[in-house]
């Protein structure tokens, strides 16, 4: 088998499962129970496979505008695995550093074997070699990064946030993420040992490279990966020292661990006991403690309230599209109207988990209002709750991201930065109250 042909083939099997059958990427990435074929691949093979996928995904809709530019007449439904294979070669001319007769042979030769798809190896061969011939003209043409996404998520973000910043949420989310790391201690000590900067925010951020493991501190436990985004919720209930904290849908545990390390008594709750595990290797790792119960919180019953109560709700996730490129094409309406069923019962249970006075703080990484704002609204009306307004103080002076009514909504294209790789968040809302 030519050299670089089973990582390509892999990358074809598992984007059909994410586009066919809207597997998960990690799932199928997973370094213990991710794909068998993927799994056997060299840790170089490896890393291409992934940055290939990401690269596809990302760009998805420019690269079927560009291939559909090139084919006159649509092959149709007999034609195998054609297109997917077509797709994955033209993400590596147009995006990758893949030269391009390995891009276009292999390609080829994918194709070849495939029973229908043979029947179409002279279309793709003068296809692919004019894709890299006017390679450059071709990527002049793309100036909407909109065209990246499904129909509906796009007309959803335009009807939400305008055009213009909808258009700025979809570029970023073009590029790798920054690495955001919140650390116990000295936030500018570790920037510096790491080539890292720290963010107005708290966390330190940097480019990633190489393992993560294998980083200076993380043996240790003097930091762990979080967004910059999913820091906020935590900060916002203020001085936590000593107080009772229920951590709820709380896997993988980022927010655990920065009420731990604040002195709180946490609670950790989550539905899945897989998650938890990893919740408390993390824990052990950075040498805090919190309880930890794998629970169903619409049937969990704590032994006593709380002080506060943090609830990090199941949504559709859109606002981490830069971090899992998959979500643009494995999300679909449906999914964000029966999650956003769910989430009023979520908040109900929450609320009732709290002592009187206590503070609840909602949120979602999802830019979809109905599972944000839509949820605050409701929520005030409905049960014994006041809004607690967020000053921009409290989240590093990021006014854009906080509302007249003093919610928060990050989005993907704030945090600029001079350096690509340094720029944005993840998008999330978080609105915080107070139990009357």
């Amino acid at each position: 088998m030519p050299a670089g042909l089973p990582a390509r083939r892999v990358a074809g099997a598992i984007y059909s499962s994410i586009i066919d059958e809207r597997h998960s990427l990690d799932a199928a990435l997973d370094s213990s129970s991710g794909l068998p074929d993927y799994l056997v691949l060299d840790v170089r093979d490896r890393r291409f496979v992934h940055a290939l996928l990401a690269t596809l995904l990302r760009r998805r809709g420019e690269i079927r505008h560009a291939l559909g530019q090139l084919i006159e007449k649509p092959p149709g439904r007999r034609a195998g695995r054609l297109m997917p294979i077509l797709e994955i070669a033209a993400a590596q001319i147009l995006y990758m550093d893949v030269p391009d007769h390995a891009a276009v042979s292999l390609a080829l030769e994918e194709i070849g074997a495939d029973r229908d798809a043979k029947h179409f190896k002279g279309l793709a061969n003068a296809v692919l070699r004019r894709l890299a011939r006017e390679r450059e003209a071709v990527l002049a043409g793309f100036d909407d990064p909109l065209v990246n996404l499904p129909d509906w998520l796009r007309e959803s973000w335009i009807k939400a946030y305008g055009a213009e910043t909808a258009q700025a949420i979809a570029e970023a989310q073009l590029f790798e993420p920054p690495l955001d790391l919140t650390v116990k201690h000295d936030a500018e000590g570790w920037a510096k040992r790491l080539g890292g900067i720290v963010l107005p925010t708290g966390s330190v951020r940097l480019v990633p490279s190489g393992r993560i493991e294998e980083m200076e501190g993380y043996g240790e436990g003097a930091w762990w990966v979080q967004d910059a985004a999913a820091a906020l919720p935590a900060r916002l209930l203020g001085d936590v020292a000593g107080k009772r904290i229920a951590d709820l849908c709380a896997a993988p545990g980022g927010k655990t661990a920065m009420l731990a390390h604040a002195g709180a008594q946490v609670t950790a709750v989550d539905i899945s006991a897989e998650r938890l595990k990893r919740l408390s290797d993390n824990l052990t790792r950075l040498k805090l403690s919190a309880e930890v119960v794998a629970a169903d919180i619409l049937a969990w019953e704590p032994a006593e309230k709380f002080d506060a109560v943090l609830l990090d709700a199941p949504c559709s996730s859109t606002g981490t599209i830069r971090r899992h490129p998959d979500i643009a094409s494995t999300k679909r309406p449906e999914d964000v109207a029966s999650l956003a069923a769910l989430q009023p019962r979520l908040i109900e249970r929450a609320a009732g988990f709290l002592k009187p006075g206590g503070i609840l703080v909602y949120c979602t990484c999802s830019l979809q209002p109905e599972e944000g704002e839509a949820q605050f609204a409701a929520a005030l009306e409905r049960h014994a709750l006041r809004p607690l307004p967020v000053a921009s103080g409290e989240v590093g002076g990021l006014s854009e991201a906080v509302a007249k009514d003093g919610t928060v909504r990050t989005l993907p294209s704030h945090l600029p930065h001079e350096t690509r790789r340094l720029v944005g968040m993840d998008g999330f809302f978080i609105g915080r109250f107070q139990k009357s």
